[in-house]
């Protein structure tokens, strides 16, 4: 290329026919300016094939490692959806079996047989007379009190029809009303336990409008708020997140009992909800506010795995 650059210029002096020893000598110039250009841009050539060689391998392992990552995700989503399904499962076991022992505590409890005492053999019977004898001096029985007439059994006055009483008499007071019959004393127990065993049969619907009938009739009962958690729960068990987080608030308005239990349920409903922040103040409020509760410690087992499932 160079001895082509050379007869170029030859041609151009030739041609202009008025070369001259100064003009030769310029051109020589620019031609040894081109070849310096010409290395310098061989040597770059050079260098960057080193460097395409260099990343060009680099490229590949990202490629792969991007790979990997996309698969470690997909694996990684598969197993939160099986752990998601776990957890439902685990919930449902734990609401059959908080049913079950709400109905073992509310039934009576079953009668017990009275242990026949020990019957002494005659001997010994015999023996201990002897000795009881000896160490008890006998005491004369009391003359039997005389027989007193059985008194009178006084009447419920009943209402006198105003045609009865002579005029300016004053009319004896009306009866009583009855007292209600003991057996009413155990129906709200009686009607908590069937709506229990409805929710047990699966009848959510129904167990929903059993338990509202419940908190309708007595909405002053120790088992008001229960009756309220197993409305939430119902809601839960349908994956109705939202109407279940609204039923497990109101629990705390019947007192404490459940209220531990519904906060734990607040917080796993905000966890479906996608709303991690307020489930992981629900179950911290648990502990907080109940630290010698169940649910408390369940309530430390979720913080540890939603904080794990995040890292």
């Amino acid at each position: 290329m160079t001895g082509a650059l050379g007869a170029l210029a030859a041609v151009v002096i030739l041609a202009g026919g008025c070369a001259t020893q100064g003009a030769v000598s310029d051109l020589g110039s620019e031609v040894g300016k081109l070849r310096s250009e010409l290395a310098e841009l061989r040597v770059a050539q050079e260098v960057t094939g080193r460097d395409v060689a260099r990343v060009g391998p680099q490229i590949e392992a990202l490629d792969a490692r991007t790979s990997e990552t996309q698969a470690a995700v997909r694996t990684m989503s598969g197993e939160f959806q099986r752990f998601h399904q776990r957890v439902d499962a685990v919930d449902t076991a734990v609401g059959e079996t908080r049913a079950r022992v709400e109905a073992l505590k509310q039934a009576p409890p079953a009668p017990t047989r009275p242990t026949p005492a020990a019957t002494p053999s005659p001997s010994t019977s015999s023996a201990i007379a002897a000795v009881e004898r000896q160490r008890v001096p006998a005491v004369p029985s009391p003359p039997a009190p005389p027989a007193q007439a059985a008194a009178p059994v006084p009447l419920v006055p009943q209402a006198v029809p105003p045609e009865s009483v002579p005029p300016g008499a004053v009319p004896p007071p009306p009866s009583a009303p009855p007292a209600p019959p003991a057996s009413r004393v155990g129906n709200a127990e009686q009607e908590y336990n069937a709506a229990l065993t409805t929710f047990r049969s699966r009848e959510h619907g129904q167990a929903v409008l059993d338990f509202l009938d419940f908190i309708a009739k007595y909405p002053k009962h120790p088992l008001v708020g229960n009756a309220q958690y197993w409305i939430g729960e119902a809601y839960w068990t349908q994956r109705d997140y939202r109407q279940a987080l609204v039923e497990f608030e109101k629990v705390s308005e019947y007192g404490p009992a459940k209220a531990p239990d519904a906060l734990v349920k607040i917080g796993l409903c905000h966890a479906r909800l996608r709303d991690a922040s307020r489930a992981e103040q629900a179950w911290q409020r648990v502990i907080r506010e109940y630290p010698k509760s169940e649910a408390a410690g369940l309530a430390q087992s979720l913080l540890r795995t939603n904080a794990a499932s995040h890292r």
